[in-house]
């Protein structure tokens, strides 16, 4: 490394490196990160707090569908059984489902821990 060190009138020490040296120690951090952000993804998924997800259904997430009545038919539940679940009726479930009512924040809290998500999975 082609590094130069200086000191400044109020003895503070700095060191002045050639730019391309600079984006290579950036690059090299960044994928530092990267390399602990995975390994946690890792840990996280191998004790359950994470999962993956089938590309059709993140599409569809994308796409704005209801993530109630996705993260629902992911789980295998019907309408019924998620509005039991969570404490809620079937009506108000299929109501949020479709867009025609939205739901309350402890409505969206009792679904996502019906649902064994985060509230932000559902609302995102």
């Amino acid at each position: 490394m082609n590094q130069q060190m200086i000191t400044t009138p109020k003895g503070e020490r700095m060191v002045v490196l050639p730019e391309a040296e600079y984006l290579r120690l950036l690059e090299a951090l960044e994928d530092s990160e990267d390399r602990a952000a995975v390994r946690r993804f890792r840990d996280r998924l191998a004790t359950g707090e994470e999962e993956l997800l089938p590309s059709a259904m993140v599409d569809a997430i994308l796409d704005g569908e209801s993530r109630v009545r996705i993260w629902r038919e992911h789980r295998g539940l019907t309408a019924a059984a998620l509005a039991k679940k969570a404490g809620i009726a079937s009506a108000y479930l299929s109501q949020i489902e479709t867009g025609k009512r939205e739901g309350t924040v402890e409505t969206y809290r009792k679904l996502a821990s019906a649902l064994g998500i985060t509230l932000d999975d559902l609302i995102g």
